[in-house]
């Protein structure tokens, strides 16, 4: 059974969510304190967070921020605000999705087994590409720079993934898209451009992935 861990102060909304998941061989636990959360996630094995914005003390951006300092496990942001940029700054910082509330239970569940069946596909791909010092190993979903393990979360493995698995050809952002389904269509734009400027980032390699202006992105491999 999936073990994920929701931290949201809701007390109403944790209960009969962790009924719904439970359908679906998923055991929610919770915490109403972010800070609480992230020690938790320290302490044991979590294979998915579900973050609500709305936090005490300290919000679900830092939250999120903070996990990231210490662990890739994938994390779907909640809100009840719909703004735009409040999806683009989770994404900034490591989420792998964006769900805002008031939100279907089932629509939480499609996405968080979306990300599950990401990582699944990606693990029955036994094959290694070499980047220069950089190694992406797709039986491990790992990537290393002489051997250094560099961190990456579940969405920047899956457009790196796809990235190399199609090098030198240009990949439209539709096509993109397409593979990263977690990502709302309605701002698919510019968090398409936010997480390429994150792997690039990662990578610090900027040169591997280049812009194709009007057309969308491509790995060289040069």
């Amino acid at each position: 059974m999936r073990q994920l861990l929701l931290i949201d102060d809701d007390e109403r909304l944790a209960e009969p969510l962790q009924q719904y998941f439970a359908k679906f061989e998923m055991s929610l636990r919770h915490e109403t304190h972010p800070l609480k959360g992230i020690e938790r996630i320290k302490r044991e094995n979590f294979d998915l967070i579900v973050l609500d914005v709305m936090l005490p003390e300290i919000d679900g951006f830092e939250t999120c921020r903070r996990i990231r300092q210490f662990s890739d496990v994938p994390v779907v942001m909640l809100t009840a605000r719909g703004e735009v940029m409040d999806r683009v700054v989770g994404l900034e910082l490591g989420a792998d999705d964006y769900l805002p509330k008031p939100f279907e239970p089932r629509e939480l569940v499609a996405r968080i087994q979306n990300i599950f069946r990401r990582g699944k596909t990606a693990k029955q791909a036994v094959s290694v590409f070499q980047l220069g010092e950089l190694t992406l190993d797709l039986d491990k979903k790992q990537l290393t720079r002489n051997d250094d393990e560099i961190a990456i979360t579940a969405t920047e493995y899956e457009l790196l993934r796809l990235l190399v698995q199609n090098q030198e050809r240009v990949l439209s952002r539709d096509e993109i898209m397409q593979s990263l389904r977690g990502i709302d269509a309605d701002i698919y734009s510019r968090a398409i451009d936010v997480l390429i400027s994150r792997l690039r980032h990662k990578l610090d390699r900027p040169e591997l992935i280049r812009t194709v202006r009007g057309q969308g992105y491509q790995l060289v491999n040069r």
